[in-house]
């Protein structure tokens, strides 16, 4: 529940100008600048210590006086551990202002906490992952290895707690007066100035039911991480309790080296029941509670809450299971009552979206999100009405800001590029064509102050590794965070010479929409063939074809002498409604004939040897792996298959019903998605990967796959990873990863040619 603290653009004008070097534009780098020798760029390297990427801050805030400007950022013998460092404006200069080495006591957290940071994607880093600065500026709450810390920008160190417990989703209050987190299934809350926090919820009999914390398929599926809600005066907190009772038990378990750990894990398969949740109101000692009327229907899903800028009104976005219908919720906090302020409903044989682009503003009016008209635009929705501020067939990616007093809005989208969103600014009132604020041909992301005064704006290109900056309510950038030079001095900076342009072009799908690629070749030789890594997703709410940094490893891979290659597919993100929705009841269909058409294109090129290309996917992308194969026996050299879904009555209710309906009552929908039935006819070279402790794609997916192979006598090879979870990773573990899968490569003929 970290808030974004925010300052003022005049705070950051008084930043040295010599941080502040005009803008370059990327440009690719031909193959005749190369010198004739460079070192390889090798597995281990990529995934080595120091990042290959440069330095990629994290949490960049600013204390609330405005004196520094803090960052998370990785250690240089150890990228993936993380320790606090502050820009004082006074010096001038960088400084560490918390350790996580001297600070931490390295002591192993919870199973709760690890699949916490495994739902947040942040399973891997280890060190200071989150912290908050206090009202005042002078101390910073840091949670560190189970326990909470008070760190004083003097450079002195508090401990908040100390106990055997983890203490989970802590925050302070907007007021600076308490600081809160859970325990043990219950919200503690206490005075920041001391070391005794108390439970605020009740001490529940069972121990399936939970307090201050958002459940299974809120983490993994509707990006809600938080449980509990402070009102903005200090005065009340809106808190969630779900009780999992009724939702399914499987036996996960978690086989590691030495040892095998069995969980009995709440897992909501699809078609089962999910937690019951319920949220209440209540006082920081934890009177005089109120339940929040969420409806008659408990089978529902708890998405959004927020309270209104005054506190007198909260905020609360209920969505039905089916996930077609989502309506906006104003609560009286005093009573819990509820009304429907207003409801999105989703298009015929689509759903609803959730988002986090909306604002409520002073005036109680809001800022919102909507694909109502097929594609992701923004509204203004005041006094009962409803005005359309952006059009057209493309996507607003972000709401960045809102500066009421002016009257303007920020927002991320991709209306000029499809591959590359930037930032543009409208007028709330007259709202026209929105201006562009960034440079085309960078992938941007950003995020604002409140008014949108001061913008954090992260850019990158196929030859720059990510670069960031603040600018202006202009985009005009005023100092660099991070610039991440790509010169001799970077990490890359060695493999700069042979690092290959990216190319991009389209191709039609069967219903005439364009599908983006994009590729990246060895130098070309007249008269030679090469082989293609043809890598893809292919499920809905992700883009892989963009022009931001693509990383070291596809240039490693390209130094193999392959061809790197993806295409986005029907059913992928910003494309709007009808594009997305083709996957409707029908996941493993237009997905894999666009990637069908990518591979049949890649097969008219002179340079490509058609019978050496490759598939591979992660996760959606390891189940599209094996639709693919299934599907066009042949056409593919060879496929490895990651972590995949093989049956999705194995996978949670939100994602997979979202997309597929509920097996309860389209069962045969499923069949024809899952990939079990049609398993025999793989006759392709078949590697599979899994972690054997996933708790997302359990591994139970993979072991069915097995047996029905193994049981039709159909051959395939098979890597498994023991204590891995769904992301396979760390230093020497990602270079096996990567050798082993090669190595299939190279035993099947997927080679270049010597």
């Amino acid at each position: 529940m970290n808030r974004a603290r925010l300052l003022s653009a005049c705070i950051l004008a008084a930043l040295p100008s010599a941080a502040l070097p005009a803008f370059a534009a990327p440009a690719e780098r031909s193959a005749s600048a190369m010198p004739e020798t460079v070192p390889d760029l090798t597995f281990d390297r990529v995934f080595a210590s120091p990042s290959l990427d440069g330095p990629q801050p994290r949490a960049v805030k600013v204390s609330p006086d405005g004196r520094y400007i803090t960052l998370l950022r990785g250690r240089t013998e150890d990228k993936d551990r993380y320790d606090l460092w502050a820009y004082d404006r006074r010096n001038g200069e960088w400084r560490m202002l918390v350790d996580s080495l001297k600070l931490g006591s390295g002591r192993a957290l919870s199973e709760a906490e690890k699949m916490q940071r495994e739902r947040q994607r942040v399973g891997s880093l280890k060190g200071i992952i989150s912290y908050e600065w206090t009202e005042g500026g002078e101390a910073v709450l840091v949670p560190l290895d189970g326990d909470l810390y008070l760190a004083g920008i003097d450079g002195s160190v508090r401990r908040l707690t100390d106990s055997p417990e983890d203490e989970l989703n802590a925050a302070l209050s907007p007021r600076g007066a308490y600081v809160s987190f859970v325990r043990d299934g219950r919200l503690y809350v206490g005075p920041l100035g001391g070391t005794e926090h108390k439970p605020i919820t009740p001490k529940e009999t069972a121990d399936t039911v939970h307090w201050g914390e958002a459940e299974f398929v809120a983490q993994e599926e509707m990006a809600r991480m938080d449980g509990y809600w402070w009102a903005p005066d200090d005065r009340l907190i809106a808190v969630e309790r779900y009780d999992e009772a009724p939702v399914g038990v499987v036996t996960r378990t978690a086989i590691g080296a030495e040892g095998t750990h069995t969980y009995q894990q709440r897992y909501p398969a699809a078609g089962t029941p999910n937690a019951l949740v319920s949220l209440h109101v209540m006082k920081p000692d934890g009177s005089g509670r109120v339940e929040v009327d969420l409806g008659p229907d408990r089978d529902i899903y708890l998405t959004r809450v927020n309270w209104a800028r005054d506190g007198r009104t909260l905020y609360v976005q209920r969505q039905n299971r089916e996930q077609t219908r989502l309506d906006m919720l104003a609560v009286d906090p005093a009573t819990g009552k509820s009304r429907v302020l207003f409801t999105e409903e989703a298009a015929k044989g689509s759903w609803v979206n959730l988002t986090d682009n909306y604002r409520f503003l002073k005036d109680g009016s809001l800022v919102w999100w909507s694909e109502r008209d097929g594609y992701g635009h923004l509204y203004h929705f005041r006094n009962g009405k409803w005005q359309q501020l952006t059009s057209g067939k493309w996507m607003v990616t972000k709401l960045v800001s809102v500066d009421e007093a002016k009257g303007r809005v920020l927002f991320l989208g991709n209306r000029d590029d499809v591959l590359a969103p930037q930032l543009y600014a409208i007028d709330l009132a007259k709202p026209g064509t929105p201006k562009q604020l960034t440079e085309a041909g960078w992938a941007n992301a950003a995020s604002g102050s409140r008014d949108g005064s001061t913008v954090l704006i992260t850019r990158s290109s196929t030859t720059q590794p990510s670069q960031t900056y603040i600018a202006d309510e202009n985009g005009k950038r005023l100092a660099w965070v991070e610039e991440n030079k790509l010169d001799a001095t970077h990490p890359y900076g060695p493999y700069m010479a042979s690092h290959r342009p990216t190319t991009f072009g389209t191709i039609k799908a069967a219903d005439g929409s364009d599908l983006h690629w994009m590729m990246i070749t060895p130098p070309l030789k007249p008269g030679k063939r090469y082989p293609v890594f043809f890598e893809h997703y292919g499920g809905p709410h992700v883009q892989t074809v963009t022009r931001g940094w693509k990383g070291a490893l596809a240039q490693a891979i390209v130094d193999k002498g392959y061809i790197y290659f993806e295409i986005d597919n029907r059913g992928s993100a910003n494309r709007g409604v009808a594009f997305e929705s083709q996957i409707h009841q029908a996941m493993g269909t237009v997905e894999v004939q666009d990637q069908r058409a990518g591979a049949e294109y890649l097969k008219t090129l002179d340079f490509v040897d058609p019978a050496k290309i490759a598939t591979y996917g992660w996760s959606y992308g390891g189940y599209m792996t094996l639709k693919m194969l299934e599907a066009d026996p042949g056409l593919y050299a060879a496929g490895i298959s990651g972590a995949p879904v093989t049956k999705w009555e194995l996978y949670d209710t939100h994602y997979t019903e979202r997309y597929m309906g509920d097996p309860r009552k389209v069962a045969d929908a499923y069949r024809k998605a899952d990939t079990l039935d049609d398993a025999g006819k793989i006759a392709d070279p078949l590697l599979l990967i899994h972690g054997m402790s996933d708790d997302n794609v359990v591994f139970e997916n993979s072991t069915t796959l097995i047996a029905k192979m193994q049981g039709e006598a159909t051959p395939f090879e098979m890597m498994l990873y023991p204590g891995q979870t769904h992301a396979v990773r760390g230093p020497r573990i990602s270079v096996h990863l990567w050798n082993s899968i090669f190595g299939f490569l190279e035993r099947h003929g997927v080679k270049p040619e010597e």
